[in-house]
């Protein structure tokens, strides 16, 4: 195929140090790989060198050429990322057959490899997704070879032993922070943590292993590093007490694709027969610590009725108070005893200043509070700061009319594990009891306000019922005159701003999904309570609608 385009009789060959011309008719009957990238790409920089390894593994064959086919606007660029490369390059001043590959092979983003057959056919356009995967032992990476590595993926995983996971062809031990070399062999038989490292989760992970190693428990852990700077990764890697494969090791990918990696931190348990007990404990680690061992089904079982006990059993005492912290502080730094709010309905907000949706989710929360606090007395919210200094926080909550909790208070990360705090804003509630209410009730605030309170499953039912009631009698669809073109049909669940009067609306809206156009329901049945269309509706009797949201009077 390529042989067959419009090309130019010359490509150029890079040698890290020189250039040469190279006829193209030298290429016929080998597979060619077509390689679009460019040095100012991220994801194509990263790409290059694992590309420029498999090269160096396969080039011996003679078989098969990598061409080159850049995304540069200027040449000084193009000639220094390529003078980086071993392979083949389309000339920088032929830009129209540049052109004309990305348009024959449809690239839409980079980087991109083409594999083509010695036939001219496209064997694969996802070279780098193959690449990545499989490395050398994916050639020549035909649909043919594709297959029988993942069939034997598949026998690996029926099979997996702690060797099959951990020992490769080159190399059959892990190493110490010393440097010395320790056989698998001798790790076979214990429960054994994969770790794939991220965050500041590490101190938490060292803190549950060496209490493990001090009551003699069989539990090792193989760090498995996904840098491949080796500096950085001795740095780190020196200070921990527990193995690691080499750095670049090409079994690091390989079990990060066997694991189907998605998250960091990730802590694979791997029982002493080499089966995998558990995909990922490190949730389990920071919530229960070394209680969590040997984090087995059974363990998990028993401390999810032990956390079950422990919610019934919650109070605003036992989630509030800590030793002698037994307050949170409202203006001025006045401190309130955490006493004086038993019996009362709260909602704890998770919270920061630089958080750009912590800053919308304020004024609806503060709209909601105003609201709800001139009819209860027994409500107040609970401001946890997630800032990164005290200025930041005072001049956030200089803006609330709630209490909080001081900043830095560490009951803080007390509450942020038992409420499984993974992002701001969070709103949890807890009832008169002390007990969870929900803790999805920032999901509530946008879309009933204080007509939420008191955030119960019965509440939300309510207004469920009330908003089916609503709807009754109004008419399915609409035309109107802001919006000719289409029919408008009533819909609901999602916040919007209205096309008609330009406020924002929850719930229900007479919608066009194909221009995303929303009007209130009071904006398209007030304007079209006369026309021809059976009638449009002002809001029932004994409902009252108020820009947003209609309710009961």
């Amino acid at each position: 195929m390529l042989l067959n385009l419009p090309l130019s009789s010359l490509l150029r060959r890079g040698t890290f140090l020189s250039t040469t011309t190279v006829k193209i008719d030298s290429l016929k009957g080998k597979k060619l790989w077509l390689y679009f990238s460019a040095s100012w790409c991220g994801h194509c920089r990263h790409f290059t060198p694992s590309l420029v390894e498999v090269y160096k593994e396969l080039s011996t064959k003679g078989d098969f050429e990598i061409i080159f086919i850049s995304a540069y606007e200027d040449e000084e660029s193009f000639n220094g990322y390529f003078s980086k490369m071993p392979w083949l390059a389309i000339p920088f001043s032929d830009s129209e057959k540049r052109d004309l590959l990305n348009e024959e092979f449809k690239v839409r983003g980079i980087p991109t490899l083409v594999i083509i057959g010695e036939d001219g056919k496209v064997v694969s356009d996802s070279g780098v997704e193959i690449i990545r995967e499989y490395g050398v032992e994916g050639y020549p990476f035909t649909e043919e070879r594709i297959k029988e590595l993942k069939d034997q993926e598949e026998a690996a995983r029926r099979n997996q032993s702690l060797t099959s996971l951990l020992v490769t062809s080159s190399r059959d031990f892990v190493i110490s922070p010393s440097g010395n070399r320790v056989p698998v062999s001798e790790l076979e038989g214990k429960t054994v943590g994969l770790y794939f490292s991220g965050g500041d989760f590490t101190p938490m992970l060292v803190d549950v292993y060496e209490k493990l190693k001090a009551k003699g428990e069989g539990f090792e852990v193989v760090l498995i590093p996904l840098d491949d700077e080796e500096e950085s990764f001795n740095q780190g890697f020196r200070n921990m007490p527990w193995f690691s494969l080499p750095v670049k090791d090409k079994g690091c990918e390989k079990l990060a694709r066997y694991f189907e990696l998605s998250t960091l931190p990730t802590v694979v348990i791997v029982g002493p027969d080499g089966k995998t007990v558990h995909s990922n404990v490190a949730e389990a680690i920071v919530e229960h610590g070394v209680l969590a061992y040997p984090f087995t089904p059974e363990k998990f079982a028993e401390l999810a009725e032990i956390e079950k006990a422990k919610r019934e059993a919650q109070t605003l005492e036992s989630i509030l108070v800590s030793g002698d912290r037994d307050f949170v502080i409202g203006k001025n730094g006045a401190k309130i005893p955490v006493s004086d709010l038993v019996g009362k309905n709260i909602l704890i907000y998770f919270s920061a200043h630089w958080c750009p949706p912590c800053r919308a989710f304020l004024p609806k929360l503060i709209e909601a509070y105003r609201k709800i606090k001139a009819k209860v007395d027994a409500f107040e919210v609970i401001f946890i700061s997630s800032d990164r200094d005290q200025a930041s926080f005072d001049e956030f909550f200089s803006g609330m009319p709630w209490l909080a909790l001081p900043f830095g208070d560490s009951r803080k990360a007390s509450l942020s594990r038992t409420f499984k705090v993974s992002g701001i804003p969070m709103l949890v509630a807890i009832g008169p009891s002390g007990r969870t209410v929900t803790r999805e009730a920032r999901d509530l605030i946008p879309s009933h306000g204080a007509n939420a309170y008191p955030f119960n499953d019965e509440r939300v039912k309510e207004i469920e019922a009330e908003f089916e009631e609503m709807a009754k009698g109004w008419p399915k669809r609409v035309k109107h005159p802001l919006h000719e073109e289409h029919e408008l049909v009533l819909s609901r669940g999602k916040t919007f701003v209205c096309d008609g009067c330009d406020e924002l609306g929850n719930g229900w809206s007479y919608y066009c999904d194909e221009c995303d156009f929303d009007l209130h329901p009071k904006c398209a049945l007030e304007e079209n309570k006369d026309d021809s269309m059976g009638g449009g509706e002002n809001p029932k009797e004994g409902w009252v609608c108020d820009g947003e949201v209609c309710s009961k009077a």
